[in-house]
């Protein structure tokens, strides 16, 4: 049977489409390249916004003309939305076959063999689950997610991540290196760790800070980068990682959501503004390259004026890289839904999401600007969509950068100096090869643009 997999969301879903992918492939299943040879659909799903339920809920639709030309044909939906929904999804779509959600990856097999009558449910939380032994089935290329955190044990009232992924669980260290040192003999070297908050990171007397190091220290790792952290927890010894290793992207995606302390309050952010900036001022003192990014939410209930007006000006002072920006929508389970008031007008939030859009496109726009004329080093990581004669890499600080490939392969170092600069994206010319890769076969073209996607956290 061949299974089509489309993923919705952040790069945990990313990565869980992998691991899907690799659960069924042991088992006999092969991976269909289009809509018309398929024999299973299985929708990756996200729930973090209802605009993303939405978006599925659509996709859905689109598909029947699918199931009635086919009619042997199978839908599932599995992660977030499943768990979120569970039955009631089958209830807003009939012709869905399955469901199940992040902790039922390894019952898919059984599932699709087993076809019923009836739809299936499989939505019930497993705290063992790490889904060790399982190998993803990633395209063949230079970078690789790696999960080694699934869940969350933080309560902030917006999100319903611990609702659908459940409590944090740590994949142990040794799995983690053991998997790193088989994909860099695979051709992968640029390794990016994934967890829900992912700084969180415990495993005896192994903490993420050590963790991060002994993963930039394995030999044929070119470059290290993990999301997303969360404020509270944020050590110095993190810091001193991030700034001392060679081999840790100098970048931080850190997550903000709003610099009124009040707000922070009753998002259950557990820190406040100040004690977030200090960490914005250790992470630039002891590593000036650095480049940070952030998420905000604006129109959260209660939300001031005199609130919004200190996020604008934080997002104006911090001068972030980029920004995932976003108004507010309620989500059910979440504690905010059960014991608070969504009481921010819908066009207040427009408007305040429009201004803060408006302000980080500007500030982008400059930073990425500044380096007209620069020579930066660049990982070669694939070729652009737009023009296979055009590489794709980031840069040690994570900025995309885009130049004519010339002799450059993928797996190489090299360095490019800057032409011009969108918002997003460097450009420019590439003046010399510094260090040559493996130079891996890459099954898909590369997007040019921000490839590390929004969180909860």
């Amino acid at each position: 049977m061949k299974v089509l997999i489309e993923t919705y969301g952040c790069q945990m879903n990313t990565a869980d489409s992998e691991l899907i992918m690799g659960i069924l492939n042991a088992d006999g299943f092969e991976a269909a390249h289009s809509l018309d040879e398929a024999d299973v659909i299985i929708l990756n799903t996200c729930a973090v916004r209802e605009k993303a339920e939405a978006r599925i809920l659509g996709r859905l639709t689109n598909l029947v003309p699918f199931k009635k030309l086919k009619p042997g044909l199978m839908i599932g939906v599995v992660g977030c939305m499943a768990k979120h929904l569970g039955e009631s999804l089958i209830e807003k779509v009939r012709y869905v076959d399955f469901v199940a959600g992040p902790d039922q990856y390894r019952n898919l097999p059984a599932i699709i063999k087993n076809k019923r009558k009836k739809a299936e449910v499989h939505v019930e939380f497993d705290r063992s689950e790490l889904y060790t032994g399982c190998t993803p089935t990633r395209p063949k290329g230079v970078t690789a997610w790696v999960s080694i955190q699934r869940g969350c044990n933080y309560v902030c009232t917006y999100c319903i991540v611990p609702h659908v992924r459940g409590v944090e669980r740590n994949v142990p260290a040794i799995d983690i290196l053991d998997e790193v040192r088989r994909l860099v003999s695979q051709g992968f070297s640029v390794i990016t760790l994934l967890g829900q908050t992912v700084n969180s990171y415990q495993d005896g007397d192994i903490n993420f800070a050590k963790l991060l190091r002994m993963v930039a220290q394995i030999e044929g790792v070119e470059q290290v980068r993990f999301t997303s952290p969360h404020p509270l927890g944020f050590s110095d010894e993190l810091i001193d990682v991030i700034a001392t290793e060679p081999h840790v992207a100098k970048f931080v995606h850190l997550p903000l959501q709003s610099a009124s302390n009040d707000q922070l309050k009753a998002m259950r952010r557990v820190y406040t503004f100040e004690g977030y900036l200090e960490i914005v001022r250790k992470l630039r003192e002891k590593c000036p390259e650095i480049a940070i990014s952030t998420d905000i939410i604006v129109g959260f209930c209660g939300e001031t004026e005199e609130d919004y007006l200190k996020t604008r000006q934080a997002l104006i002072d911090n001068r972030y890289a980029f920004a995932f920006l976003f108004a507010y929508s309620e989500r059910s389970l979440s504690i905010a839904a059960r014991t608070m008031k969504d009481d921010i007008p819908n066009e207040v939030k427009q408007r305040r999401l429009a201004e803060i859009i408006d302000i980080q496109q500007k500030i982008s726009k400059e930073v990425y600007e500044s380096f007209v004329g620069k020579r930066v080093e660049v990982i070669v990581e694939g070729y652009s969509r737009r023009d296979a004669e055009n590489a794709v890499g980031n840069t040690r600080d994570f900025k995309t950068t885009i130049f004519p490939k010339g002799d450059a392969e993928p797996g190489d170092w090299v360095e490019v100096e800057i032409e011009s600069a969108t918002s997003q994206t460097l450009v420019g010319h590439c003046t010399r090869i510094l260090k040559k890769g493996r130079a891996p076969v890459i099954e898909a073209q590369l997007d040019v643009g921000i490839s590390l996607g929004p969180t909860e956290n």
